[in-house]
């Protein structure tokens, strides 16, 4: 299940104008900056946000063969790293020796990406890809929040499995028809959850039901949803000023796509 929040976050992200009373809020996909030259989730990726302004980041959390968080799109180390392993199969020790053929950076502990989050007061989005329900990977994960006091503010995009532990603990992404089935429910918080949608999925209708009900939108312009397309910067830009246009101001944002929104609000 996907979760989101009201419209307070402005520390989460990085802010800029588009307009004389608009802010926009930019959320770093995949661990910062990420192009042909830095690792997803690396360090180097998030020395580039904090370079580049941005006050939040977006981050996968999964789990070592010996439940060690760590950060790590894939559900093995073959993209980067060249170890055709399963992160679940593999022990901490092992990853944590691994080098990528782009930056040489190595896979990075969770515990690191929110150290560095809150030395850098960085707001945190976590895509949750641990399997099924696992209540001790949970609870380490909501301690580590704790620990470097980023939960308040953070963001999850949640799983099926994981709804019923993190809710109330944590804002979920949530798709309006999730929301409105939510909002039935004895005990709903508005900020509890998220609307949390691709633009070929969002309307103005779903913008301004949001913004009706004290929801935050946060719209997610990445590259994978545009892996059929035959002109993805194109089709993104075209994204990006449509969601502009019908008053979305949060976006979780693969970095080649940030200029079709900075340039558009300059």
């Amino acid at each position: 299940m996907k979760f989101l929040l009201p419209f307070t976050i402005a520390f989460l992200s990085v802010t800029f104008c588009f307009s004389q009373k608009t802010k926009l809020t930019l959320i770093a996909h995949r661990g910062g900056v990420v192009d042909s030259s830095f690792t997803e989730n690396g360090i180097s990726a998030l020395k580039a946000a904090v370079r580049d302004g941005y006050k939040s980041i977006e981050t996968d959390v999964r789990v070592t063969k010996d439940c060690v968080l760590i950060a790590n799109h894939d559900a093995d180390f073959i993209r980067f790293y060249g170890l055709n392993k399963k992160v679940v199969e593999t022990n901490w020790q092992e990853a944590s020796q691994l080098k990528s053929k782009l930056d040489g950076d190595s896979p990075l502990l969770l515990e690191d990406i929110l150290r560095f989050c809150a030395q850098n007061k960085l707001g945190i989005m976590l895509d949750n890809k641990i399997a099924g329900f696992d209540s001790t990977a949970f609870m380490k994960l909501i301690d580590l929040l704790d620990k470097y006091q980023l939960r308040k503010s953070a963001f999850m995009i949640g799983t099926d499995e994981s709804t019923d532990f993190f809710t109330g603990k944590i804002r979920l992404s949530c798709s309006r028809a999730q929301l409105e089935e939510n909002m039935r429910k004895s005990g709903y918080q508005v900020t509890n959850y998220f609307l949390f949608e691709r633009p070929s999925r969002l309307t103005d209708a779903d913008v301004q039901w949001a913004r009706k009900n004290g929801i935050m939108v946060v719209a997610a312009i990445n590259k994978y949803h545009y892996r059929q397309s035959a002109d993805m910067m194109a089709d993104a830009a075209r994204d990006c000023r449509r969601m502009l246009s019908i008053g979305v101001t949060s976006f979780q944002i693969d970095s080649e796509f940030r200029r079709f929104l900075v340039e558009d609000s300059k």
